[in-house]
């Protein structure tokens, strides 16, 4: 709270201010780092539990579409792959769970991503989630269907994990997707920018617009993340074949 006061005002003000300004926010070492130490070790714990699958998908997370050639920016597939661990896994007495539900955090959080409340999701698996990336392993270009995403980093990998995107490469309000620059990107013919970040970083992103990925883990450490998912309006469920898709199950 010394370092991140988020109850004040001014601090939710400037924190505001940055993810408008930039569709980013990096807040290091949000968390103590015996907090940090805590939720390692649960997490290493559960990974014997994690559901590890490898995903094929274009970069809009959208079906294929049959008007467009298998090589078209909007077909042509990448790859994702990681294991998860899902919030009914996550235990009752975790410091994530802590965070998730707190008041405070929730309404800096609302201010900051200008929602009026946020709510955890209607069903037992999205709500908080732990990623595991293994060596080789990745998460491909895409654009988020979700107006916003809140990750924690909890244990950085000795190489690669990197976070890389590009602000505004699409404009979902419009349905303007912008086939020439996703097909550069893909052809490796564009310079994202790079996130470099430290275990207990809190990043609050809008990836709606912003193409990004994470780049293969490298070396023998894995890289361990938790992704804390709301919604801005209650009673919000995945669909089934999300949760199969993500999850390997439903509940």
């Amino acid at each position: 709270m010394d370092k991140h006061p988020i109850n004040s005002s001014d601090y939710r003000t400037e924190c505001k201010r940055k993810l408008d300004n930039e569709g980013l926010l990096v807040l290091t070492d949000f968390l103590l780092k015996d907090t940090i130490k805590r939720i390692l070790k649960e997490a290493n714990k559960q990974e014997d539990l994690a559901y590890y699958c490898v995903n094929k998908h274009n970069v809009y997370l959208e079906p294929s579409d049959p008007s467009f050639q298998d090589s078209h920016p909007r077909n042509k597939t990448v790859i994702s792959s990681k294991g998860c661990i899902t919030d009914n896994q996550v235990p009752s007495d975790s410091y994530l769970r802590f965070l998730y539900n707190s008041k405070s955090f929730k309404e800096f959080l609302c201010e900051v991503l200008s929602e009026e409340a946020l709510y955890k999701y209607d069903d037992e698996l999205s709500s908080i989630n732990i990623h595991y990336a293994k060596e080789g392993q990745e998460l491909g270009w895409h654009f988020d269907n979700s107006s916003f995403a809140i990750t924690l980093l909890i244990q950085k990998p000795i190489s690669g994990g990197r976070f890389e995107y590009i602000r505004d490469f699409r404009n979902s309000s419009n349905n303007e997707k912008n086939y020439d620059q996703v097909s550069q990107l893909l052809n490796n013919r564009c310079s994202p920018k790079k996130l470099k970040m430290e275990n207990g970083s809190l990043v609050l992103f809008r990836g709606k617009n912003a193409i990004h990925r994470v780049t293969p883990t490298e070396g023998d450490l894995t890289r361990v993340l938790s992704v804390l998912a709301y919604n801005s309006e209650p009673d919000v469920r995945l669909s089934e074949s999300a949760r199969m898709t993500f999850f390997g199950k439903l509940y």
